[in-house]
């Protein structure tokens, strides 16, 4: 007798980005057997995924994230309708590709970096004031723009702003939701002497970063503190995620059902 011998072959999913460490929560258990897509080409964006156990398919979005900040009266917004037009671009080009295999979740991220006033500059009560004039940090153009920004931000504080849309299939037209948030936090940066400065521009490892640094690497070195999540500066806001993933388990009942 062959106890190993089956009639009826093991079928393991096609698709799973769940790995065995995930926390078994509601909104995780979902994503068994599901194609999940990450818009990104991100190395840190996919790390913090992996570390809270999800290890989605990377597909890059072809969006050229040229949207112009002027059209936003409220520069929060802007990453959110970038990562919308990622998470979009590459749901809608998978389906044409192959609507036989479409993806189940779309996940794209928008991470920039906004000029913060340090507070006690106005004799205005915080709460009685207007929107804040805030600007773009973009990533700078050479070693010698980089200390030029980070002497800006020095003894300072910077905004860090991540957009993150989720799109999903539904049966109404046009085939898909969109869901968006955004998370911010507060980088207070440390009162650095200009040769640490130098020192950190020369490195290079700000010179591919919005605002000119990361906080996970050398450039935690000039840091002060981080009043908000951690994982939103370095590029994905897991925390509130995964919150957001159970908030539409509960309340969207076509979420992941199609």
């Amino acid at each position: 007798m062959n106890f190993f011998r089956s009639s009826k072959p093991i079928e393991l999913p096609k698709h799973n980005c769940v790995l065995p460490h995930a926390l078994r929560i509601p909104a995780v258990e979902k994503l068994v057997g599901k194609r999940v897509v990450l818009a990104s080409n991100s190395p840190r964006r996919k790390e913090i995924l992996r570390t809270f156990g999800l290890e989605p398919e990377i597909v890059p979005s072809t969006f050229e994230e040229d949207l112009p900040h002027g059209q936003f009266e409220d520069l929060h917004e802007y990453p959110v309708a970038t990562a919308t037009q990622k998470a979009v671009e590459v749901y809608q080009r998978l389906v044409a590709e192959n609507p036989d295999d479409s993806p189940d979740l779309v996940i794209a991220a928008d991470t920039v970096v906004l000029t913060h006033p340090p507070p006690g500059l106005d004799s205005i009560p915080f709460e009685h004031q207007g929107p804040m004039l805030q600007d773009v940090l973009e990533k700078p153009s050479s070693k010698e723009d980089n200390v030029r920004m980070l002497l800006d931000l020095n003894a300072g504080i910077c905004e860090v702003v991540t957009g993150v849309t989720l799109v999903y299939p539904v049966l109404e037209a046009p085939g898909y939701k969109i869901k968006s948030l955004d998370e911010r936090t507060l980088v207070h940066f440390a009162d650095s002497p200009p040769e640490l400065i130098e020192a950190y521009a020369e490195s290079g490892e700000g010179i591919d970063r919005a605002g000119g640094f990361a906080v996970q690497g050398l450039g935690g070195l000039l840091i002060r503190k981080v009043d908000g999540d951690y994982q939103n500066v370095v590029g994905f806001p897991a925390a509130s995620f995964f919150k957001f993933m159970e908030i539409l388990c509960e309340e969207e009942d076509d979420f992941l059902e199609v």
